[in-house]
């Protein structure tokens, strides 16, 4: 006999459908899997064959052949293990496989017939949906994950018998019931940390209000215990808060990477990603023998805070330009290339000098030489990417007893939230939603200067032997600091606080 169970394949964020086709005959006893498979999806045969015997369900000796059609990609991962053992079943006469053509199967099998859950079931369900399918049949522990998708029929399966009497008639068949999607918007946005909790540096907060109202990047560059990384991790408190769209494509990629739980399953902050110094390209930017987003995917909507800047590997940095440009990375490797989002908002920190002091020569020993080679290990095509650099100054003792009256995260968040309004009135219809995602078409549309301004510019793009991309990035700042004041024109006093911002700059690595 003949069956046909639909699967989903997933590769990268992309979803295949796969025909899992099982056919029975008399010959030889055995089991053969063809169709393009990686090593543990022909392993999934001796799975399933077992879990099947392990349930107790007696099966007559036959020459199975399971095909995963089409052929001309290969399949990897452990999901198809129940459409296998469902298509057996069937082929079997279990149950009739044309009660199956709106669903599909996904799912790894235990030895004694379990259903374990697998990653990436948030994006297999929306493919699933998008391909028209109703009814989604899949491990009890990935249901609330899959449920955040909304409108498909979710099956929580336990076992090979669980699938075989619900299949058969013997129980009903009851969809799970799903997330209530009200009580996830309430409980989203709840951050454990507050920028009223920052102590003094008025300077580090104004630039981190104008770096998350106009999506730019951030180097803050000071000595340790300046509050840099206590900044850094607060970021994401002043970021427009996630809605439920935002959330669900975030919880995506987190999804493929296996990071999310039965009891978590949804991403309701924006993420904050903070690799070690130490980590790897691969690490970073995503990749291995079966490709998986990398620190910069698992960022997106979010900050990826690169501590310690100087002290990442160069490939590591420099690896980063591409996808700060583009927003999106490719992994290739020799079966297929993949690409994952990467749309996140850099924020790096680092000391100015290798003791941490310069440039209070009566604290800091590092000669001029050790502080330039500590000082070049950071790119000037890296420096080029990021809009905005401040200075960190050390807390006085005035500021922490003064950190009652600092501005919370809420306050802040709201300017952020009407900047970003304005700026999302003004991109409609163009494909970026911030003004650090501009390009220089853009610029030349929505940055225009008046006379005295112009003047200005020129003035300074002389003085400073700026680059064109620096005079760009100059205007996109300004932009965000008119739209902070609600203001419809860029004003001189928008050039000069981000003039500022390279200034601070040029005092460590000059022009």
């Amino acid at each position: 006999m003949f069956s046909k169970i639909n699967s989903i394949y997933l590769r990268g964020m992309e979803g295949k459908n796969v025909a899992v086709e099982a056919d029975v005959s008399d010959g030889l006893p055995g089991l053969i899997l063809v169709g393009y498979l990686a090593s543990e999806v022909r392993e999934g045969g001796d799975r399933v064959r077992t879990a099947i015997k392990n349930l107790g369900l007696s099966l007559p000796p036959k020459k199975i052949t399971i095909n995963l059609s089409p052929a001309d990609f290969r399949k990897e991962g452990t999901g198809f293990d129940l459409a296998i053992a469902a298509a057996i079943l069937s082929a079997y006469g279990g149950f009739r496989a044309k009660d199956l053509e709106d669903a599909v199967l996904f799912g790894e099998l235990g030895l004694d017939g379990t259903v374990r859950g697998i990653p990436g079931v948030m994006a297999l369900t929306d493919q699933a949906r998008e391909s028209g399918f109703k009814r989604v049949f899949l491990p009890v522990e990935n249901v609330n994950e899959a449920s955040v998708i909304g409108g498909m029929e979710l099956y929580g399966i336990r076992d090979l018998r669980h699938l075989l009497e619900v299949l058969s008639g013997k129980l009903p068949m009851q969809a799970e019931s799903t997330i209530n999607m009200d009580e996830l918007q309430n409980s989203m946005n709840r951050y454990e940390v507050d920028f009223s909790e920052l102590s003094g540096q008025p300077l580090l907060r104004r630039a981190a209000e104008v770096a998350a109202a106009g999506k730019h990047n951030l180097l803050i560059v000071g000595p340790a215990g300046a509050g840099k990384t206590m900044l850094a991790k607060r970021m994401p408190t002043i970021m427009p808060g996630l809605d439920i769209a935002e959330s669900i494509e975030i919880s995506k990629i987190y999804s493929v990477s296996h990071l999310l739980t039965a009891k978590e399953p949804l991403i309701r902050t924006r993420p904050f990603r903070a690799p070690h110094h130490t980590v790897s390209v691969q690490a970073l930017t995503g990749g291995g023998r079966r490709p998986k987003p990398g620190e910069i995917s698992l960022a997106t909507g979010g900050i990826l805070f690169l501590d310690e800047f100087p002290e990442f590997s160069r490939a590591a940095l420099e690896t980063l330009r591409q996808p700060l440009e583009e927003r999106e990375v490719t992994v290739s490797r020799v079966e297929a290339s993949v690409t994952y989002p990467a749309n996140f908002q850099l924020v790096a920190a680092m000391n100015p000098c290798p003791c941490g002091h310069f440039p209070d020569r009566s604290r800091c020993r590092c000669t001029d030489g050790q502080i330039t080679r500590y000082l070049q290990k950071v790119s000037g095509p890296m420096l080029d990417r990021i809009d905005i650099c401040v200075e960190a100054s050390p807390i006085t003792y005035g500021d922490i007893r003064s950190s009652g009256n600092n501005e919370s995260s809420r306050e802040i968040r709201a300017r952020v939230e009407q900047a970003r309004k304005i700026q999302g009135e003004r991109f409609a219809g163009e494909n970026i939603r911030c003004n650090g995602e501009m390009s220089g078409r853009h610029i030349r549309k929505f940055c225009w200067l008046g006379r005295e301004e112009e003047k200005f510019m020129e003035e300074i793009f002389k003085k400073l032997a700026l680059s064109a991309r620096m005079h760009d990035r100059i205007l996109k700042v300004a932009r965000t600091t008119a739209d902070l004041a609600e203001e419809e024109k860029i004003r001189l006093a928008d050039l000069c606080e981000a003039v500022s911002y390279v200034k601070s700059r040029d005092k460590f690595w000059g022009n």
